[in-house]
């Protein structure tokens, strides 16, 4: 399957609509971005199960902006609308492979009890008085597009 450019008006319906997607954030001027390019291109074709997008920093800056993009490329994995991996840096084809049969071994029942506990987590510390010391945090974010 070939990659599928997307922008920030279609970024939510395309999470949404699908259970697994990656997306590559790269600009034009970039090289790093335009080596890693055929090589996503490559395995996108190995895994017609998975949608594999790009977004232009470039064009898309608001997006870039919203998804905290400061490196590119940055990969970005969904599963199920959940982010479950997210990593500046161009891959080789042997880690963009291990990347995208992680994502699909996922305990999927797992990540979203996780995400579930989380936002509990952050609930409570949200309603907690100025001050005073909620629970511990891992640092894992799920960003909400």
């Amino acid at each position: 399957m070939a990659t599928l450019d997307i922008t920030g008006e279609k970024f939510a319906s395309t999470i949404e609509g699908n259970d697994i997607v990656l997306v590559d954030f790269w600009a034009e001027w970039c090289g790093p971005c335009k080596q890693f390019g055929p090589t996503y291109s490559a395995v996108s074709e190995k895994h017609p199960d998975v949608l594999f997008t790009k977004v232009d920093t470039e064009a898309e800056q608001q997006l870039a902006a919203e998804a905290g993009i400061t490196s590119i490329p940055t990969l970005m994995a969904f599963r199920e609308k959940v982010l479950v991996f997210s990593q500046p840096g161009a891959l080789n084809a042997q880690q963009l492979e291990q990347v995208v049969d992680a994502v699909k071994a996922l305990d999927m029942e797992e990540v979203h009890a996780h995400v579930a506990k989380q936002r509990e987590e952050a609930e409570a510390a949200a309603s907690k008085p100025a001050g005073s010391q909620g629970g511990t945090q891992d640092g894992t974010q799920i960003p909400d597009f």
